[in-house]
């Protein structure tokens, strides 16, 4: 609740701060008769944005997740009006139900709308809506619409967080944090001020996409309904607003609307059904199965679709968004007292303990799980790390041996791996985990994941060059560009590098030095730097 109320307090300020004030540390977007911005330069705004968001830890970066978001959201890219443009998905901790689009095609969910919703259809209907700002340039025009009014729009934190420092006292770092999210992140579309010409493109261009997908057209209009049942439960004073009808307000006109929609395309595609772990069809990807329409009922339309990991998923940020893991534990026992817990909850009571240092108990609830799911890989993944927490090293190397075998190139399965061999620190275990990791070196190089685990791996194995090159690259993506920076220069200096790793590390100095310039002109600094 304090939380909240920090944001909506910064929010305030940010769209109160002097315009003036703002312009002199914003980039030149464009000129004022609406020059666009390149895709190049709304790629570059978009990963600033995304860096700086977990610089203030609101990104929550957790292989599986992301592996299950991307599927989701570029399986409805594809399917969009423009499938050659490049999106990027990723997770905030807010438990708030929330999701946002901005420049070069990032757009982020809150936690909790995935919470809140209750298939993954629903979840799907959400992003569609997202991905249709985009690819009908909603945001861009936002963007240049705002600038002829002189509002800062993608680097307007920047005057909460002075406002909010200014402040003074032991809560200045949290309110920072508060501005950073409410000018960057949470309150993005309300500040680019979406008409309601604009929501109802969405929302008819967003049904289209679902269709295409093969997701249930209806799960729009269904998930506008939750959110409107929230609103009235709110007016009752019951709990707070959801962000996202701020954002998006939903009226009973624009539910119908969107059911018309749907029912005009439903009768031409097919509904895709599954449970938590697969449809036992065996012409088809696990996870899918298919309904033919015409005729699919509400309970086809009730049922997960898509990528069959929806409800783990949920369960696994159920978790990880708690505030402690006897927090989510407890959350547990609340629902195991309404009725016993179905296998996606289980595994998400098995993940509370696993943090909770309690790796016996988890892995006797996942060896049942995976008897009941055998090959499941988010499920073995989860017994093969509670077994090396419990010390069975032997036993834990088995299940990561079966699942590198059944998934060569999955990250999650390489990094809890390369994690366990880091815990047991010794140079022969340190090096075998970067032999895990360096194949997917090139693809996973955006992954802040990736880079520590890297680095802590370099480091065990007595690579220190390694090392030093990941951790500043982990620097770059969680928003300390100058950090980097700094961390580079300082490797550079080593005597004992070796040629290629000379040529490595310049090149990436050539390579940042122009993006530290581009964020000291618009009046970003690393404070941290800044104070020595």
């Amino acid at each position: 609740m304090r939380r909240t109320r920090l944001l909506t307090a910064a929010l305030v300020v940010a769209l109160a701060a002097p315009a003036g004030v703002a312009q002199e540390r914003l980039p030149d977007m464009g000129s004022s008769a609406g020059e666009l911005l390149t895709p190049h330069q709304q790629a570059q705004y978009g990963q600033m944005m995304l860096a700086q968001l977990r610089h203030y830890d609101y990104v929550l970066d957790d292989p599986l997740v992301d592996e299950w978001l991307s599927a989701l959201g570029g399986r409805l890219g594809a399917n969009s009006d423009t499938p050659d443009q490049s999106y990027t998905f990723f997770m905030l901790r807010e438990r708030q139900v929330n999701a946002f689009a901005t420049l070069g095609g990032y757009i982020g969910v809150n936690s909790g709308l995935v919470l809140a919703a209750e298939r993954e259809d629903e979840v799907a209907g959400v992003l569609a809506h997202e991905i249709a700002h985009v690819s009908q340039q909603h945001v861009l025009r936002g963007v240049e619409r705002a600038q002829r009014d002189q509002m800062p729009i993608l680097l307007a934190m920047l005057g909460a967080i002075v406002a909010a420092q200014a402040a003074g006292g032991s809560s200045s770092g949290e309110a920072t944090q508060a501005a950073m999210v409410a000018a960057m992140g949470l309150s993005q579309q309300a500040r680019i001020n979406y008409t309601r010409s604009n929501e109802h493109e969405a929302d008819r261009v967003g049904i289209r996409t679902l269709a295409r997908s093969g997701y249930d057209p209806h799960a729009m209009a269904d998930f506008f309904g939750t959110m409107q049942t929230l609103s009235r439960v709110n007016a009752a004073g019951a709990y707070e607003f959801p962000d996202y009808l701020r954002t998006h307000p939903v009226t009973t006109t624009r539910i119908s609307e969107a059911k018309s929609r749907a029912e005009q395309l439903a009768d031409r595609a097919p509904v895709f059904t599954s449970g938590p772990f697969g449809s036992g069809n065996p012409l088809l990807p696990a996870g899918l199965g298919v309904v033919p329409r015409p005729g699919a009922t509400d309970a086809d339309r009730a049922a997960s679709s898509g990528t069959g990991r929806f409800e783990l998923a949920r369960e696994r940020l159920r978790v990880l968004t708690a505030e402690t893991p006897r927090q989510a534990i407890r959350e547990y026992e609340q629902m195991e007292a309404a009725g016993p817990l179905d296998d996606a909850a289980r595994y998400g009571l098995a993940q509370a303990l696993l943090r909770s240092s309690q790796p016996g108990e988890a892995v006797g609830i996942l060896e049942e799980l995976l008897a009941g799911n055998p090959r499941d890989i988010w499920i073995e993944l989860a017994l093969a790390e509670a077994l090396a927490r419990a010390g069975k090293a032997a036993e834990a190397d088995r299940h990561f041996q079966a699942l590198s075998r059944r998934a060569p190139n999955n990250r999650a399965v390489a990094l809890g791996w390369a994690e366990a061999l880091i815990a047991r620190d010794t140079p022969e275990d340190g090096r075998r985990a970067q032999a895990l990791l360096r194949p997917m070196a090139t693809g996973a190089a955006e992954s802040l994941a990736f880079q520590r685990t890297f680095a802590r791996a370099s480091e065990v194995a007595g690579d220190p060059v390694r090392a030093g090159e990941a951790w500043a690259e982990a620097a770059l993506l969680g928003g300390r560009a100058e950090q980097a920076l700094v961390q580079l220069n300082t490797l550079k200096r080593r005597e004992d590098l070796d040629y290629y790793a000379r040529e490595r590390i310049e090149a990436r100095i050539a390579r940042i030095t122009p993006l530290v310039l581009e964020l000291h002109r618009q009046g970003i600094r690393d404070e941290v730097l800044d104070r020595r």
